[in-house]
């Protein structure tokens, strides 16, 4: 089994969930007692949203190529970042880092080609549903994401930072998300990126009424494939 290096920490309540759900998909592939092999670098959340708060990406950059640098001392065969929304810094975390990085945006990708649709809603924090970094690598591979509209996108944002970044989930959040999921898919959406790491908490493919594309799991199920392949 090879080493998976997971750069986690942003949120700590979606590293939490990598961590339970590698341990559970190792455990189904398995049997047994086996669980992943694992090396988890997570950061204080606080100091990287006072970075992207303020704009000060390049600062932030310069933490996460350090970080990856450290895994790949460590022995990491290949990096997961946590994440959805700081895979924005992917290129600058990886410079002079010579393992390769499991992108969430091109295992999610995958996954929707292979179900055959085409128009995905997006819900995540406003950095990935407005900045190109995420949604262009997604029209890369021809897919063409449907985005929440401002109020939407705004509320959104605040809940994943000040709620669920926190482990707090509430009914009212929870139907305030369904809203938004229901209008994507009046506007076209055929299926749901839950495309920041902690969407999930939120919503599922219980209340939601098209296939749901849960990135968390997805890049989970992505990293242990690729650390048992031969």
């Amino acid at each position: 089994m090879k080493l998976i290096g997971i750069l986690g920490g942003m949120s700590a309540a979606s590293t939490q969930t990598y961590y339970r759900q590698m341990c559970e998909i190792t455990r189904r592939r398995l049997g047994g007692l086996h669980s992943p092999e694992l090396l988890i670098r997570s950061l204080d959340f606080a100091r990287i949203e006072q970075l992207q708060s303020k704009g000060r990406w390049e600062e932030a950059g310069e933490i996460l190529n350090a970080e990856a640098k450290a895994l790949e001392r460590g022995g990491a065969d290949f990096i997961v970042l946590a994440t959805n929304t700081m895979h924005k810094l992917a290129d600058q975390m990886m410079g002079g880092v010579s393992i390769p990085l499991l992108h969430i945006a091109d295992a999610t990708a995958a996954r929707i080609q292979k179900a055959g649709l085409r128009t995905p809603g997006l819900i995540a924090t406003a950095f990935t549903m407005e900045q190109a970094f995420y949604v262009d690598r997604l029209k890369a591979t021809r897919l063409q994401p449907v985005i929440p509209g401002d109020a939407d996108r705004a509320d959104v944002h605040r809940i994943i930072y000040d709620e669920l970044c926190k482990d707090i989930t509430t009914d009212h959040s929870r139907t305030r998300f369904e809203d938004v999921a229901r209008r994507l898919v009046d506007s076209g959406a055929d299926g749901m990126i839950l495309g920041c790491t902690e969407v999930g908490m939120l919503l599922n493919a219980g209340n939601v009424s098209v296939p749901v594309f849960d990135t968390t799991l997805i890049h989970c199920e992505s990293a242990i494939e690729l650390a048992l392949a031969p």
